[in-house]
C-alpha cells in the first residue's frame, strides 16, 4: 500500500507568519499522534459568598467560658533586694490586694445542630469551665450546660433552653469533599465577633495527634477563637469543625484543620443519646504490614492489613485471634492498615458479633468476635508465655545485637516489667540495620520467626531456618516497657 504524504501548504508569507503557522500545524500533528486531548474545566470562584453567609449565620454562635484559676506570679520579674523598682512591682502585683484565685474567661465558637438547642464546639473550648454562655447572631445570650465531651476527637456537645425554636444547620458528607472545593469558615476569631472567611480544601485525611483524627485541611483563615466553629460547603452544610492551625506566629498562615463532619456526627449522636461515647473494642495490639515485615512473613508484594502483635485478655482472645495474624477483612470490609482497622472497630456497635478475616500462616480464617466497649476496657498487659527456663549466663552477637537470656539480675538492672522470658538486648551495633530500625539496649526479644525464644540457641535456630527457607529477613517480636512490636531484620 502506498503511503500518503501529508504536506503543509504554506503560502508566501512573511518569515514570522510562516513560522507561527508551521508551529501550529506541528502542535496539531502532535495532538493527533498522542491521542485526543482531555480538558478539565475549572470552576470559577463564587461571585459572592454573601447569600450563603446570610443564610447560615443565625446558626453560628460565640461561646464565652469562665473558670476559677489560681493566681500566678511566675511572669513577674525577680528583682534584687533593695531595688528601686521593688515598690513599683509590689504595687502592680498586689494592686487589688488579692493574690488568691481569680475568674478567667475564654472565647470560642460553635454552631446549633437542632431547633431544640443542641450546640457543637471543641472540647478544648469548654474544658475546665464552670460557666458557659452562648451568644447568638441576634445578640441574644443564653446559658448552656455541658451534655458530653470526647477528648479523642476534641468535640463537645452543649445544650441551651430556648422558648422558641432555634435556627440550625445540618451536617454534610465530608467524604464527598475534594481537594480544591470551596469552603467557608465562620466563628469568633480573636474575640472580634461573627466573622466569615473563605478558601478551599487543601488536603484530606490529615492526622495530628489523635487515634481517630480525620481532618480536612483548608486555607480559609482560621485564628484563635475560631475553634469549634463550622466549616461549610457551598450548600450550607457543615463538613468540618475548625479545630487547629499550624503556625509559627500563632496567627493564620493558611494551614487550618477541621475535624471531618462524618467523624463529628457519629460522636455527637452518641453524646446526645448517652452523654458519652461508646466505641467498639477488639482487644488487640496491632501494627502496619510494612514491605520488610511482609517479606519476612512470606506474604508477598502488596500485602496490606493490620498485623497483630499481642492479644491480651479480651474479645479477640476469646475469638481465637493470635499474635502474628494479619487482619484483612473486618465486617466484610477490606482493611488497609492500622488506622483503617482502628476506625472501623470504633464505629462498630458495642456488643455486636462481627466477622473478622485473618491471614494465618498463609491461610485465610474467618473468626467471629463480639466487640467490647473501648471506654470500659482496661489496658492490662498479660504475658502470653510462661517464663523461660533459667539459663547460665551467656552472650552472643547476632543480627547486630548483643543478646543474653533474661535473668533476675538483668531484669532488675534494666527495669524489665513482668516475668516473661526471652533474650535481652544488652548492646546494639550503631552501624547495624537493627539500630536503624529502632532496637535499643533493654529491649526484650520474645519471638523470632513467630516462635518463642528463651535461649540464644533458639534465636540462632530461627535465623538458620529462615536462611534455609530462602527468606531474606526474620521477624522478631520486641517488647519495650511492656509494649510489643514486630521488627524484620535481614539475615543475609
Amino acid at each position: 500500500m502506498q503511503s500518503r504524504a501529508i504536506s503543509l501548504d504554506v503560502p508566501a508569507l512573511a518569515p514570522r507568519q510562516r513560522a507561527v503557522r508551521m508551529m501550529g500545524a506541528l502542535l496539531l500533528g502532535l495532538t493527533v499522534a498522542m491521542g485526543p486531548a482531555h480538558f478539565v474545566e475549572a470552576r470559577g470562584a463564587p461571585e459572592s459568598f454573601a447569600d450563603l453567609a446570610e443564610k447560615i449565620s443565625p446558626a453560628v454562635v460565640n461561646i464565652t467560658t469562665s473558670a476559677v484559676v489560681e493566681a500566678s506570679t511566675e511572669s513577674m520579674p525577680q528583682l534584687p533586694e533593695g531595688s528601686p523598682f521593688q515598690d513599683f512591682f509590689d504595687q502592680f502585683q498586689n494592686r487589688n490586694g488579692d493574690t488568691g484565685p481569680r475568674r478567667s474567661e475564654a472565647l470560642g465558637s460553635g454552631f446549633v445542630i437542632s431547633e431544640d438547642g443542641y450546640i457543637v464546639t471543641n472540647n478544648h473550648v469548654i474544658e475546665g469551665a464552670d460557666q458557659i454562655e452562648i451568644e447568638f447572631f441576634s445578640h441574644k445570650r443564653l446559658p448552656a450546660k455541658l451534655v458530653g465531651t470526647d477528648p479523642k476527637t476534641d468535640i463537645a456537645l452543649l445544650k441551651v433552653e430556648s422558648p422558641e425554636a432555634l435556627p440550625f444547620v445540618s451536617f454534610g458528607d465530608s467524604d464527598l469533599m475534594r481537594v480544591g472545593d470551596w469552603v467557608m469558615a465562620m466563628g469568633n476569631p480573636l474575640g472580634q465577633g461573627f466573622s466569615v472567611s473563605a478558601g478551599i480544601v487543601s488536603a484530606r485525611g490529615r492526622e495530628l495527634q489523635g487515634t481517630y483524627d480525620d481532618f480536612l485541611q483548608t486555607d480559609a483563615a482560621i485564628n484563635k477563637g475560631n475553634s469549634g466553629g463550622p466549616l461549610f460547603n457551598m450548600d450550607g452544610q457543615v463538613v468540618g469543625v475548625n479545630t487547629a492551625i499550624l503556625s509559627p506566629t500563632g496567627g493564620s498562615i493558611g494551614i487550618g484543620f477541621s475535624m471531618a463532619s462524618n467523624v463529628v456526627q457519629k460522636v455527637t449522636n452518641q453524646l446526645r443519646e448517652f452523654g458519652e461515647t461508646r466505641r467498639g473494642w477488639l482487644g488487640v495490639r496491632i501494627q502496619d504490614v510494612t514491605p520488610d515485615v511482609a517479606e519476612a512473613m512470606g506474604l508477598g508484594d502488596g500485602a496490606v492489613g493490620a498485623l497483630i502483635t499481642d492479644v491480651p485478655e479480651g474479645p479477640a482472645k476469646e475469638a481465637g485471634m493470635m499474635a502474628g495474624d494479619v487482619i484483612t477483612l473486618f465486617d466484610g470490609k477490606p482493611i488497609k492498615d492500622v488506622r483503617d482497622l482502628t476506625r472501623r472497630v470504633a464505629d462498630a456497635p458495642v456488643g455486636e458479633a462481627v466477622k473478622v478475616e485473618v491471614l494465618r500462616e498463609g491461610k485465610t480464617e474467618t473468626l467471629t468476635v463480639t466487640l467490647g466497649r473501648r471506654e470500659e476496657a482496661e489496658a492490662t498487659e498479660a504475658a502470653a508465655a510462661k517464663p523461660g527456663t533459667p539459663q547460665a549466663p551467656a552472650k552472643a552477637e547476632l543480627l547486630g545485637l548483643t543478646v543474653e537470656p533474661v535473668s533476675a539480675e538483668l531484669r532488675e538492672k534494666l527495669g524489665l516489667q513482668g516475668d516473661e522470658g526471652g533474650l535481652v538486648v544488652t548492646k546494639v551495633d550503631g552501624t547495624s540495620e537493627a539500630y536503624t530500625k529502632g532496637l535499643r539496649e533493654g529491649d526484650l526479644i520474645t519471638e523470632a520467626g513467630q516462635q518463642k525464644v528463651a535461649r540464644i540457641e533458639d534465636l540462632q535456630a530461627r535465623i538458620d531456618e529462615a536462611k534455609e527457607a530462602g527468606r531474606k529477613s526474620i521477624l522478631l517480636l520486641i517488647r519495650r516497657e511492656g509494649d510489643p512490636r514486630f521488627v524484620a531484620l535481614s539475615v543475609e
